[in-house]
């Protein structure tokens, strides 16, 4: 048996052991790293742990610590409050807020996972609040990402075509981009329609001015939110396990249905720590009186944090993570006791599967497993056979590794069979664009991680393993779809 076969036999197993026996995946990883790296691939610790995605280690701990102060000292609840007012209340619209605004940062030059970092702990926090699926925001908001991220002047939209050209092949810019484009809206509106966005819909609109005025958070047609859910929050009553690092929530007492121009109980309102007395979170009321959350030194230094991450990051393109544990200590100093428990939210068991899953796909490319998977299909006779296996690799192997880096070696791997002529170049790289970034919902995926990571208040095991499940839909099914729909029309 080749080294290469023995070690995807192994991945195989890990996934299989993680999912029965309910062990860490990331853990299961590095051992299996350390297994194969040292007895078939005959790598020393250096070369196996080359294969550390350092960088992402950074963000995510970065990312997740920085907001986890946002959300102790009601950041958080006062840009979810604005995001409600910034679309007159209807809540069914702050999904595809989230898509567009992270669409438009891809769009003019941010990296992907940038964008992701920066949107996707404001939207969950948006969907805990008012009990919208965590899977339907989190995923609005990668493939919002995905979606600009094709752009002529994009980054992933520039090493494409400058592949392409290198290449000698034939390219159009705008192809590739309204491919990726159309691609990730459709699936954003199946998803959308899928999870609960038409009950969005039904949902109405919220109170936008600070006073809820009814007895169930803001919602004005006397729709609750779901089960498992506080009220006047949005968050976790303790129903599902408790998160690391989380408090066990203590259930609200009921707020009592009131008419329309008696005010919620006082009672419902459950005031987080770091928050003023009367601040009520997501709808802003301050106990029930019609108050708006307040700006307090603290929140307006965290406003000016996350500003301060936006520009340093999209303008001066310094390092996501490490701008972030900078930004999160300078708080904490400042503000020790709203940061006390920051530390203990960061997503440390997500730090160490997504790190470990990484670090034994560094193996495996530096043992040239995934170039002897894509050279095996390239060598195939059929030109068009070998087109959908490609994609099917780009779909794989960027599900847990570099998006851009797997383009980068399958493109040139198409090239003989491109040159033959009989499939159509431009709609080739459009495919394995696509497929190779749609898949960026995985939780193993740079984007995926940083979404798992950022959920406040969520069962974590139950999120993952829903992210896993449609991420196994998406690489099963879009290479398929975009190979026949931009690949088999371009047949010569």
């Amino acid at each position: 048996m080749s080294p290469e076969l023995v070690s995807i036999l192994v991945l195989v197993v890990v996934f299989v052991i993680a999912t029965t026996r309910s062990v860490n995946m990331g853990a299961l990883a590095f051992a299996a790293a350390f297994g194969v790296g040292t007895l078939v691939a005959d790598l020393d610790a250096d070369g196996i742990f080359a294969g550390f995605p350092g960088d992402l280690f950074v963000v995510l701990v970065g990312v997740t610590y920085l907001f986890a102060i946002a959300r102790a000292n009601g950041t958080t609840d006062w840009l979810v409050h604005a995001a409600v007012r910034l679309v007159r209340g209807r809540v069914a619209l702050i999904p595809w807020v989230m898509f567009a605004l992270t669409g438009a940062l891809t769009a003019i030059g941010a990296v992907s996972p940038a964008a992701v970092a920066i949107v996707a702990p404001i939207a969950l926090s948006f969907a805990t609040r008012y009990a919208i699926s965590p899977l339907l925001m989190g995923t609005m908001v990668v493939h919002g990402a995905q979606a600009g991220g094709f752009s002529p002047i994009s980054i992933y939209g520039s090493i494409v075509n400058g592949i392409v050209e290198r290449e000698g092949l034939p390219g159009s810019e705008v192809t590739l981009f309204l491919a990726s484009l159309i691609a990730n809206l459709l699936i954003a509106g199946v998803l959308f329609a899928l999870f609960g966005g038409r009950k969005l819909w039904a949902r109405g609109a919220v109170s936008t001015d600070g006073a809820t005025g009814e007895g169930d958070a803001g919602f004005d047609d006397g729709e609750t939110p779901g089960p498992g859910t506080d009220a006047t929050s949005g968050t976790a009553t303790g129903t599902g396990p408790v998160t690391s690092g989380a408090t066990p929530a203590t259930p609200a007492t009921p707020a009592t249905p009131a008419t329309p121009t008696a005010p919620a109980s006082p009672t419902a309102v459950a005031v987080r720590p770091g928050r003023e007395a009367g601040d009520t979170g997501g709808t802003g009321g301050t106990g029930g009186t019609g108050g708006i959350i307040r700006l307090t030194p603290a929140r307006i230094a965290t406003l000016t944090a996350l500003v301060a991450l936006v520009v340093a990051v999209l303008g001066f393109d310094l390092d996501a993570g490490l701008t972030a544990v900078t930004l999160a200590v300078v708080l904490s100093t400042a503000w020790p006791d709203d940061s006390r428990r920051a530390v203990g939210e960061i997503a440390w068991s997500t730090v160490l599967l997504i790190c470990g899953v990484l670090t034994y796909v560094g193996v495996l490319e530096e043992m040239g497993t995934i170039t002897w998977a894509g050279e095996g299909v390239g060598g195939i006779g059929v030109p068009l056979l070998a087109a959908v296996l490609l994609c099917y690799i780009g779909a794989v192997v960027s599900a847990f590794a570099s998006s851009v880096g797997i383009m980068g070696a399958l493109i040139p791997l198409a090239v003989p069979f491109l040159a033959q002529g009989e499939i159509g170049a431009v709609g080739m790289v459009a495919a394995l664009a696509v497929s190779a970034t749609v898949v960026d919902v995985s939780p193993f995926s740079t984007n995926g991680a940083l979404v798992l990571a950022a959920a406040p208040d969520v069962d974590r095991e139950r999120f993952f393993r829903q992210l896993m499940v449609y991420g196994g839909i998406v690489v099963a099914a879009v290479p398929a779809l975009a190979w026949l729909v931009l690949v088999v029309p371009g047949l010569g």
